[in-house]
């Protein structure tokens, strides 16, 4: 479908967006599904933020078994995003299909947390869990991308995140709220995850339309189909980058257990912590967004790194006092405002539009598969060392890989991916 513009030219109509508006808005569909992300967030907040105290105090788990369980949290879900991307392209109304799968899945494992008190058993419905998020995530951002003009999808996935870490923010209070309130509190935490969860499903099957199928959409894709996308010269790279820099970012579990251990915070105090990077994150996400589709995505997501690598320096100076803490957690956010949203628009922009799932889901599972690795390697360390000197020497690969993928990235062609 076709619309002329002002200068009398047939410009393609976008689907899921409004002719005549082009530009003016966010669609819709982006609204809807940044709601039912945000209530999905509260729910899975709520877990994230008492799961890293749960299993290390409560269960006496020892740093590399949480990493090995972090790392699952990450990995399981990265395989399984493959998959979600590639049935997701297969039709028009297969990303909301996928999607509601993911959702519903993830939505189904809050309250069997109430029955998993061994290590096993909880790392059991976390890959289940984490099966669910990697579902829905490549289709959830198959749709904002193709309900969205291609010069204003960082302003998009901006907005999108921005919801997104609302409930990231308001998890945590809740997490908070019900320690506090119950005696059982654990318990009481995964029951009420589970209900909002409930909901978020029925926000997407209610309010979230289904794209239409693309005309040069292929009818049934192999996933043969799907990884020959590496060919393409724009995508290998940034999938290439997002891989490196994955392996030196260290899982937000591990830099909320070293700050809580510096400042020696009790335990009701640490799902506090989260919402530093979040209330970052909310703020910081719309005008890095919209940032990055002037300046460049490429260039915006080697700058959040360098956010990252200022918090990792910030943590080993051990300043004592809240300031150091407060200015770790806005780093941290930014850090995400600046590169979660903006990877997503710079790979959607270089992925075509019949094959958007799959795209999206090449690169974000390398950077998961990365973070994974990352999370095991970084668990290892702490135990074998000690968490201040596994950060030093994570901090120093950081560097060294910001500057490869900078030189990685560094060609005229499509500035502004």
């Amino acid at each position: 479908m076709y619309l002329a513009d002002s200068r009398g030219t047939k410009a393609p109509v976008v689907p899921g967006t409004r002719p005549g508006r082009r530009g003016a808005a966010v669609p819709g569909t982006v609204i809807a599904l940044g709601a039912v992300s945000l209530i999905t967030d509260i729910s899975s907040e709520m877990v994230t933020a008492v799961l890293p105290l749960y299993v290390v105090a409560a269960l006496g788990l020892s740093p590399l078994g949480f990493g090995l369980l972090d790392g699952l949290n990450n990995g399981v879900g990265a395989l399984v995003r493959l998959l979600g991307g590639h049935l997701a392209d297969r039709g028009g109304r297969g990303h909301k299909a996928v999607a509601a799968v993911g959702y519903g899945l993830s939505a189904v494992c809050k309250p069997l947390l109430l029955l998993a008190h061994t290590v096993p058993l909880i790392g059991a419905v976390i890959a289940v869990d984490r099966t669910g998020k990697g579902l829905r995530t490549a289709p959830r951002d198959a749709m904002i991308s193709l309900a969205t003009e291609p010069e204003h999808r960082g302003r998009a996935f901006g907005v999108h995140r921005a919801m997104d870490t609302t409930g990231a923010l308001l998890g945590p209070l809740v997490a908070f709220a019900v320690l506090r309130a119950t005696v059982d509190g654990y318990d009481a935490v995964f029951a009420v995850s589970g209900c909002v969860a409930a909901l978020g499903v029925l926000v997407l099957v209610l309010f979230v339309p289904a794209p239409a199928r693309t005309a040069d959409a292929p009818p049934r894709p192999s996933p043969r189909d799907s990884l020959t996308l590496l060919r393409l010269p724009a995508l290998r790279r940034l999938a290439l980058c997002a891989v490196l820099l994955g392996l030196t970012t260290v899982s937000d579990s591990f830099l909320y257990l070293l700050l809580q251990r510096q400042l020696g915070l009790s335990a009701h105090l640490f799902p506090l912590l989260p919402l530093g990077t979040a209330a970052a994150f909310l703020l910081l996400a719309v005008p890095l967004g919209a940032l990055a589709d002037r300046i460049g995505r490429r260039t915006l997501f080697l700058a959040g790194h360098g956010a990252l690598l200022l918090a990792y320096v910030l943590v080993l100076a051990r300043v004592p006092g809240g300031t150091a803490v407060v200015g770790v957690l806005v780093l941290h956010g930014a850090f995400y405002a600046a590169t979660d949203g903006v990877l997503a628009a710079a790979a959607a922009n270089a992925t075509p539009a019949a094959q958007q799932g799959a795209g999206l889901a090449l690169v974000g599972t390398g950077q998961a598969l990365a973070r994974f690795t990352c999370s095991l390697a970084f668990g290892a360390a702490w135990s074998a060392w000690s968490g201040h000197t596994a950060l030093a020497v994570t901090a120093t690969a950081l560097a060294l890989s910001a500057v490869a993928a900078s030189l990685l990235l560094r060609t005229p062609a499509e500035d502004t991916a």
